[in-house]
């Protein structure tokens, strides 16, 4: 496949998932731009979860293990169950809500074939008109059931 190609077709999946920005980059090599589609569609599908408020089907793009690393302000969390705790105390609990998530300016960077490293904005809208927002990184690994992210740096801005 040309890389004009598959470049078009970058494209077009991220339009269709609606989860980036215009601002959103995939460039390099035919393996380079493999890694970066996978990791694309898991953020996409990530995003549709949350929009359905479905935190289960969002959660599937972590690294089940209590490996996982998640750092958000000053605080580290170690493992799957305690990142899914944080995201329901923080956005289901009373008094919470999830609101539209949108990613921006993300860009992927391929670290071979079985890893990439992503940098983004992420943006929520909430009902009350609220827009909390602020940046991450992500490190995401290959396994056999698919690419999942293994390490979250998420920051909001204040």
């Amino acid at each position: 496949m040309r890389k004009n190609t598959v470049l078009t077709w970058t494209a077009v999946l991220m339009v269709a998932a609606g989860a980036f920005s215009q601002n959103s980059s995939v460039s390099g090599t035919n393996d380079e731009i493999k890694v970066s589609l996978a990791v694309t569609q898991v953020l996409g599908s990530q995003v549709k979860a949350w929009n359905n408020h479905d935190l289960q089907a969002f959660m599937a793009g972590y690294w089940n293990s209590p490996d996982l690393t998640f750092f958000s302000g000053a605080n580290e969390r170690h493992g799957w169950q305690e990142t899914v705790d944080r995201y329901k105390a923080s956005y289901q609990s009373p008094g919470h809500e999830m609101g539209k998530l949108e990613f921006a300016n993300m860009r992927v960077a391929a670290l071979g074939s079985d890893a990439a490293f992503v940098r983004g904005e992420w943006h929520l809208t909430m009902s009350d008109g609220k827009t909390p927002h602020g940046l991450f990184t992500l490190v995401f690994r290959r396994f056999p059931d698919g690419w999942k992210i293994v390490h979250d740096h998420t920051s909001a801005a204040e």
